[in-house]
């Protein structure tokens, strides 16, 4: 039987941070990944065509180019390298207007000053209030919660009556975040697009904040891409652990943990054999996957399995890419060099999308989010060509048939083409993923949920994934949610591995540590 003093279950970008981490610590460590290699959904692969290269799932990068967990890592001497589009977003409205955001603060306030003239100085008023509080929000939304700490800096910072409408900030919806704010479509159609990379609408409440977050790190750090694939950040990752005492398995399932007396001691492999975990197990997997499947209802409160039963999946993607033998050809000049589109709907239509999805509707005018890799990356495609990807929601539960997909698909071509005619007749190749061919990649995208977990309110901070603690630790003592499903949630950032590793780290070397949890735990679930 081997031994480690930890084994990470699941190889995706939170399970080789928490892996490192510990390592860094002196730990041995074993990473299990059910597929064979590691990443999964920070991967990439040629899909379209040869020479094409295709980011599987996520793409853009904001918050892993600022992201503490990954930052203190130095992927960079690990071979990573950032590149950049000449422009960061640009949000195409169905009647052809639009508006860039660029990393340029004045370009950006031009932009949005084209639709509303009074916007130019209320961007700049915005995003001097970005950089004011920039640091100590970061440190709030990623660090383990409570965020004592930075929440007691911004508070500082802010005051009692500022630190007060910050927080009615943080719950508004986007749309009335930005009415009250902005005059012209422009600036609150960056705002409303980026909340819509989660699956909040418009007039959700806490859609601002997820789009006031991305916006502004567009702003000031763009949108960055890893120079040859987003599976760089994976590889980078593992070559840093490869020189720690780690190992990474691929092909290697984990089907069950062992539980003796509330407490984990190690893991079932699908070959049935076991390996000993002497200090930690950190599960990167969703929360109802660890719970149900490697745990076992019979280990759990009844309470805590009840609340499984309502955790809130988001909605279900279906992604597209394609191997273009030249640019996009946009009929608007500015859209060119951006290297992500929100394109489809102004701020009405995404209203309408949201609640055809809240309805369980598939959306007539699907919204699309779009990237042009090789415009923000030249390794991505032959020189003089571009690909391309663009993805939209859709409710969960459908049946996606390859002709069902096949006619989405056109349909998602033919909102390009009404922007850019001619798109069709570049393809030289495409690839069609529904939320069945997502799950198959990687298996922590349930039914082609890619953010493990609704961004809703209701499932956030002590909400996520179920009403709890909000951290990594769980009810079975030395078993830890390293996942998306964990606070503060999904996106490429590593800070639930990173809030994983801490608290194994803690629950180890801190006196009384387990006691606390154990108290808190058996006042919320008896």
């Amino acid at each position: 039987m081997e031994e480690f003093d930890a084994v990470v279950v699941g190889a995706g970008h939170n399970g080789l941070v928490a892996a490192n981490m510990l390592a860094d610590a002196g730990w041995r460590v074993l990473v299990c990944e059910a597929t064979d290699a590691p990443g999964g959904a920070v991967a990439s692969a040629e899909l379209t065509a040869p020479g094409y290269i295709s980011d599987l799932c996520s793409a853009f990068y904001p918050l892993a180019a600022t992201s503490p967990a990954l930052l203190r890592l130095g992927l960079e001497e690990h071979g990573l390298r950032w590149r950049h589009a000449p422009s960061v977003l640009a949000h195409v409205f169905p009647d052809g207007r639009n508006v860039v955001l660029s990393r340029d603060l004045e370009e950006t306030a031009k932009a949005v000053g084209e639709f509303a003239a009074a916007d130019a100085d209320a961007w700049h008023a915005e995003f001097a209030y970005w950089q004011r509080i920039r640091d100590d929000v970061l440190d709030a939304i990623l660090s383990p919660f409570p965020p004592v700490r930075a929440g007691a800096r911004l508070a500082r910072r802010l005051g009692p009556a500022e630190m007060l409408r910050f927080a009615r900030r943080a719950v508004m919806p986007v749309r009335t975040m930005t009415r009250e704010r902005f005059a012209g479509d422009g600036a609150r159609a960056l705002f409303a697009g980026s909340a819509m990379h989660t699956d909040l609408g418009p007039d959700q409440a806490g859609s601002g904040i997820f789009g006031w977050l991305l916006t502004m790190l567009g702003q000031e750090v763009g949108f960055p891409v890893p120079e040859g694939g987003a599976g760089q950040i994976t590889a980078a990752l593992v070559r840093r652990l490869s020189t720690r005492d780690a190992r990474v398995d691929c092909g290697r399932p984990v089907t069950s943990l062992v539980v003796g007396n509330g407490e984990v001691l190690g893991v079932w492999d699908a070959e049935g054999q076991v390996v000993r975990a002497r200090r930690a197990v950190l599960a990167d997997v969703p929360a109802p996957v660890l719970y149900r499947d490697l745990v076992g209802e019979s280990h759990l409160p009844a309470r805590l399995v009840a609340d499984l039963d309502s955790f809130h999946w988001d909605d279900a993607t279906i992604k597209v890419d394609w191997a273009l033998s030249g640019p996009v050809p946009w009929s608007a000049p500015a859209v060119r060099g951006a290297g992500t589109v929100h394109m489809g709907a102004d701020l009405d239509g995404l209203a309408g999308v949201a609640n055809d999805l809240a309805c369980g509707r598939v959306p007539r005018d699907p919204f699309l989010l779009l990237g042009q890799m090789t415009t923000a990356d030249p390794s991505r495609s032959p020189a003089g060509t571009e690909s391309v990807w663009a993805y939209t929601h859709v409710p969960r539960g459908e049946r996606w048939s390859p002709s069902r997909l096949k006619r989405r698909a056109d349909r998602i071509e033919q909102v390009i083409e009404d922007q850019a005619p001619g798109f069709r007749s570049l393809i030289a190749g495409r690839a069609i993923a529904g939320p069945a061919e997502l799950a198959e990649h990687n298996p922590s995208l349930v039914e082609g949920a890619i953010n493990a977990g609704t961004s809703a309110i209701h499932q956030q901070l002590v909400f996520r994934p179920v009403p709890g603690l909000g951290r990594a630790d769980t009810v079975i003592d030395r078993l830890f949610l390293a996942g998306a499903s964990a606070h503060p949630g999904g996106g490429v950032h590593g800070a639930a591995g990173a809030n994983a590793a801490k608290a194994a780290l803690a629950r180890d070397k801190v006196p009384g540590y387990h006691g606390l949890v154990s108290a808190a735990h058996k006042m919320l679930y008896r």
